[in-house]
């Protein structure tokens, strides 16, 4: 039977042994059921974080539990310098539904792998160093990516970091213009961005971007890490707004909850000298299987037109609110942002209260994430908390 001195217990030890740069809620998660989660002393919570963006498909989906388990019976590690069966599949599986002709992927283990891999590709196929990337950004803690981040928290404690990065306010043709030019080798823009505030871009901007990299020989790379495999609506952002990019850096729900990176490679793309990168575990056929199980669910079960027709319905709602503390709701799909006048600390610990988990995009905006597999009663049960918080605040 759980008990609080079970948590208690659970809690000094992780905060004894890790590492520290993680603030932590005072919260055990140990389960998870499609869009629930479940704290050790049984209480069960409407999961709005959807693991940061890594559990589209929910917690303990039985495809992929069954991949998984099926997978690790038969073969774990296979690094890349052997063909396998399975990552073969998944990487015809995975180039079929990409967007345009991005037919070749270099596969990691995360989103800032997919970018670091991202900025190498540019650089090597443009024999360029200049990197254009947007305020507000967020690509990663990594070295590489860090430099293509904007925010002073993230960049500040590790200066000096790689050169020729430049960052343009987010949704600005005038100063993409400025900036783009036959010197640069890549722009890196998220189509939605994230960790900046939830803030979709302007279909002319993402269309600039495009027409500006073909003018000058730039590649253009797509931050797909969050609003990528049906977040938005559509299967990546990209088809959404009708621009492909060069390069397609894909991670976090790509392989149902397991760490995975893929960053996808059209034509224009040049190849790496060999052995100039590499990954130990990339592509490593637990995770492909688990990735092939993630691709054919979202098919099978049309989780992309789900998330638009449940996004749609919850920006209604949420835009309809009387909350004099709500500035603006922005998003795609199930990828909600809500920008509040007041911080949004006492709102995540309030709704936490009320049996939903969300996260923040900033000091003042309230993210939601859930898996897109949650039932509409659940998502009404949690726009119906943000409301009653913010009515008691």
């Amino acid at each position: 039977m759980p008990t609080a001195t079970m948590s208690m217990t659970t809690q000094k030890i992780e905060s004894t042994h890790t590492s520290g740069v993680y603030p932590k809620r005072d919260l055990t998660i140990v389960r998870g059921q499609g869009a629930y989660l479940w704290d050790d002393q049984g209480r069960r919570y409407i999961d709005c974080a959807g693991g940061q963006g890594a559990a589209n498909l929910g917690h303990s989906h039985p495809a992929i539990a069954e991949a998984i388990s099926q997978q690790a019976r038969t073969l774990i590690s296979c690094p890349e310098i052997f063909y396998n069966d399975v990552r073969a599949a998944y990487l015809a599986e995975l180039t079929a539904v990409a967007p345009g002709e991005l037919n070749r992927a270099f596969l990691s283990n995360s989103g800032a792998e997919a970018i670091e891999a991202a900025l190498k590709f540019a650089r090597i196929s443009t024999g360029r160093r200049k990197i254009v990337a947007a305020m507000r950004g967020f690509h990663g803690r990594t070295m590489g990516a860090l430099s293509a981040t904007w925010n002073k928290k993230y960049r500040g404690p590790f200066m000096p970091l790689v050169p020729d990065f430049t960052h343009i306010p987010y949704n600005n043709i005038a100063a993409l213009e400025a900036a783009v030019s036959d010197a640069t080798a890549a722009v890196l823009l998220e189509p939605v961005q994230g960790e900046g505030g939830v803030r979709p871009a302007d279909p002319a901007f993402l269309q600039a971007a495009r027409d500006l990299c073909d003018t000058h020989g730039a590649l253009l790379i797509l931050d797909e890490i969050q609003t990528g495999f049906g977040r938005t609506g559509a299967l990546f952002a990209s088809e959404y707004y009708g621009v492909t990019p060069d390069i397609l850096a894909l991670a976090k729900s790509i392989a149902g909850g397991l760490p995975m990176g893929a960053t996808l490679l059209g034509p224009r793309v040049g190849v790496l000298p060999r052995m100039s990168h590499g990954s130990t575990f990339g592509g490593n056929p637990l995770a492909a299987a688990a990735a092939r199980a993630t691709l054919r669910v979202l098919q099978e079960e049309r989780l992309p037109q789900r998330a638009a027709h449940l996004g749609a319905l919850a920006k209604t709602r949420l835009s309809a609110s009387e909350s004099p503390l709500i500035r603006q709701v922005r998003g795609l799909g199930l990828m909600i942002g809500i920008e509040l006048k007041i911080k949004v600390g006492p709102v995540l610990r309030a709704l936490q209260e009320r049996g939903v988990l969300a996260l923040p995009a900033g000091a003042t905006v309230l993210r939601l994430l859930p898996p897109l597999v949650i039932s509409e009663e659940d998502l009404t049960y949690a726009i119906d908390a943000i409301e009653a918080v913010l009515e008691e605040m």
